[in-house]
């Protein structure tokens, strides 16, 4: 039998030090299933237009799909992977009448009522999974970078500095068809921290870091604070930013608050 567990969330975005946003982020409840909700970070590309109607357009397929599922019939990881494929042929066609190619990555997690949890991605948006103050396990980019650090060419420290960083091997939007790689958790546990976000956030960040500013600050004062400190550590050239947070807690944790479980220790 599943132990009854309550979400706590929080969203935020930011356009950093670009002029216009790209990013769109969204969290969802489902209108009819208590407990079952969808994260997802599109991070545009493609011009102030082109990049803010793809990330757009994976919102909308997101919200429509995510209506009409029903997580007691319904197989989750085809409706994630239904959401990147229809968002990246509307994105293609609309690159048809665009002045620019609109283009988008997409990173997305589903959670069931019974505690299940899927997760899609495609680009460099990032899925991490944070328990009791470590990482469990992230999603891999499809970008150049971390196709050298799979091949044992760079270190991930050498990524993330690396000048070509940016630059895509799959995405939504793209002539062929976006790579899109899948995950599961089986089973959420109360203490359990879901990060979505966009390489704007994700890239000034150790995954230590990530961890212990999950750990210590609810969801909302660690939306807050890690906006602002990677705009501080960007020193006035930060891209748009993006991240949902979920934390997993026991019903009857409900009247503790979370302990202070390590100091944040982020330097400039």
């Amino acid at each position: 039998m599943t132990k009854a567990f309550r979400l706590i969330a929080s969203t935020g975005i930011h356009k950093g030090d670009r002029d216009y946003q790209q990013d769109q982020v969204a969290l969802l409840s489902h209108p009819r299933y208590n407990g079952c909700v969808l994260a997802v970070v599109a991070d545009g590309m493609g011009g102030r237009s082109g990049g803010r109607k793809a990330s757009d357009q994976v919102m909308m397929t997101a919200r429509q799909l995510f209506e009409r599922y029903c997580p007691d019939t319904d197989d989750a990881s085809s409706l994630l992977e239904h959401i990147v494929h229809e968002s990246h042929i509307v994105i293609r066609l609309t690159a048809i009448s665009a002045e620019q190619e609109p283009h988008s990555t997409v990173a997305a997690f589903l959670i069931n009522p019974r505690g299940d949890c899927h997760w899609a991605h495609a680009g460099d948006s990032r899925i991490y999974h944070f328990q009791g103050g470590r990482l469990l396990y992230r999603t891999a980019d499809h970008s150049y970078v971390q196709a050298l650090v799979d091949r044992g060419e760079l270190t991930e420290a050498e990524a993330s500095n690396h000048p070509h960083s940016n630059i895509l091997i799959g995405c939504l939007g793209s002539e062929s068809d976006p790579p899109v790689t899948m995950h599961l958790i089986s089973q959420l546990q109360p203490g359990d921290v879901l990060l979505a976000c966009s390489d704007g956030v994700w890239h000034y960040f150790s995954p230590a870091e990530l961890a212990s500013v999950l750990e210590s600050l609810t969801p909302r004062e660690a939306t807050e604070f890690l906006i602002d400190k990677a705009r501080s550590r960007a020193r006035g050239g930060g891209d748009n930013l993006s991240l949902v947070v979920v934390r997993i807690e026991a019903l009857a944790d409900e009247k503790k608050l979370p302990p202070l479980v390590a100091p944040l220790t982020l330097s400039a």
